[in-house]
């Protein structure tokens, strides 16, 4: 994928950031290979023999520290993002990053992967209306399942295109900095939250500058679900704030007010993301809609 110039080696000789213009506490670089590289007193790193793909500080994160990140966006083309260094799946680390597998979002339009994706789980859950050998055990044991058409009503087989922008509420950037400290306060359900730094042309770009995996059962190459990131950057004023290994967690900052518009929204977010409705906590894109899209300022992913 392109690339902008990367500042982040220059932490190894200068770990707090002053030729950054930041003042960083005590972190770590992650590289392309996976290994982690502690941030030691200026001077005394060797730094990463592969390129670093990100920062994360090696302290808890806390309300406030977003905002502290955010010069980094101005003096040196860094952008922040809150990580989980707690879950079942380890730090970054041990997150299978592939940056070498990602291609340029800026090479994917947002409507055609979407309608792809729609077509592909269109197809498939027409398909599981249909008989098949132990039907009735699994009826028994999880009840009877909604059928196709009242699982994505009002919408059908075909894609029915990208939902139209709504008007923003707050500044975009403003959003994020109250999400992200929203996840960083006690009582969040991330496990142990940390600020990092990503390089990075736009906030949508981010799970591809690193090579991010979460998705890879729905797609292999993340770069273009970030095609559908820029896409809701622009119409919804959406920003990449958190990462774990497998969840992706947006600020919203012109979320839809009405029933028709979150509808719209939601086919997008079944095209991007099926196991959100297919394995949620709603079984239908309606009251998937109503209860996770409508007003909502958060938009959180997960992939199986």
């Amino acid at each position: 994928m392109a690339t902008l110039p990367n500042p982040l080696p220059k932490l190894a000789a200068d770990p707090s950031g002053h030729t950054l213009g930041l003042e960083l506490p005590a972190g770590r670089l992650i590289d392309a290979g996976g290994t982690s590289h502690a941030l030691e007193a200026a001077g005394e790193n060797d730094g990463p023999s592969q390129e670093p793909l990100l920062w994360h500080a090696g302290g808890p994160a806390a309300p406030g520290g977003w905002a502290t990140l955010e010069p980094a966006r101005r003096t040196s083309g860094l952008l922040p993002l809150v990580i989980d260094v707690g879950g079942d799946q380890g730090a970054p680390e041990d997150w299978e990053l592939m940056p070498g597998e990602v291609s340029y979002p800026g090479d994917h339009d947002a409507e055609d992967v979407l309608a792809e994706f729609w077509d592909e789980y269109a197809a498939e859950e027409l398909g599981a209306d249909v008989d098949y050998p132990g039907k009735q055990a699994v009826v028994e044991v999880f009840g009877e399942q909604p059928a196709y058409d009242e699982k994505v009503a009002p919408f059908g087989p075909a894609w029915p295109g990208l939902a139209p922008a709504t008007e923003q509420e707050t500044d975009p950037d403003t959003r994020a900095a109250e999400i992200a400290d929203s996840l960083t306060d006690s009582g969040s359900w991330l496990k142990e939250p940390r600020l990092a730094l990503v390089p990075a042309r736009r906030s949508a770009d981010i799970p591809a500058a690193i090579g991010w995996s979460g998705p890879v059962n729905h797609d292999g190459d993340v770069a273009r679900l970030c095609a559908a990131l820029r896409s809701w950057e622009d119409r919804f004023g959406i920003r990449v704030v958190a990462l774990t290994f497998d969840q992706l967690v947006l600020s919203v900052a012109a979320p839809p007010t009405t029933r028709d518009e979150a509808e719209a929204v939601a086919a997008g977010h079944f095209a991007f993301c099926p196991d959100n409705i297919t394995q949620g906590h709603h079984e239908t894109l309606r009251a998937y809609a109503e209860h996770e899209v409508l007003g909502r300022r958060v938009w959180s992913f997960w992939w199986d």
